[in-house]
């Protein structure tokens, strides 16, 4: 799986113009599953997530979870973490999951997020969304489950 975190102050995703999730100060988390990708590697990334220190604390360092300042995680699926821009001009999405296991491992990760964050808000797998952020750092990470 491919991860790409914003902490932010507040975020939302709407679909149709309907807002489907918004939440206040914590991760944005836009996320890929790729071809092959399990349970234990979406198990991996969501605790790996929210144990992140990455808050500052009382003497400015990135030492707090989400846990310690009572944040809240926006999840969104982002297949287009697979793109692979290396031949041509068109991105091939070749090593990204297919819909229906993707969709099966992005819901096991949001329900795993829920046993350590008490608001985990979402988008729609598959839907055409339209994501707000207020980014706060800006701090933006980048995981592989690969690394982790």
């Amino acid at each position: 799986m491919k991860v790409v975190l914003q902490r932010v102050k507040k975020a939302a995703v709407s679909v149709d113009g309907e807002t489907t999730g918004a939440i206040g100060k914590g991760f944005l988390v836009l996320v890929g599953a790729g071809d092959g990708d399990t349970e234990a590697a979406a198990d991996k990334m969501a605790d790996k997530i929210c144990r992140l220190r990455i808050f500052p604390d009382e003497n400015g360092k990135t030492n707090l979870s989400l846990a310690d300042v009572g944040g809240e995680l926006l999840i969104v699926s982002q297949f287009t973490l697979y793109a692979d821009c290396r031949k041509g001009n068109r991105p091939s999405f070749v090593r990204a999951g297919a819909p229906e296991e993707a969709q099966r491992l992005y819901e096991h990760m949001i329900e795993r997020c829920r046993l350590h964050v008490g608001k985990v808000a979402h988008g729609i797998f598959g839907a055409d969304m339209e994501v707000s952020l207020i980014n706060d750092g800006p701090f933006t990470l980048m995981l592989d489950s690969d690394g982790i």
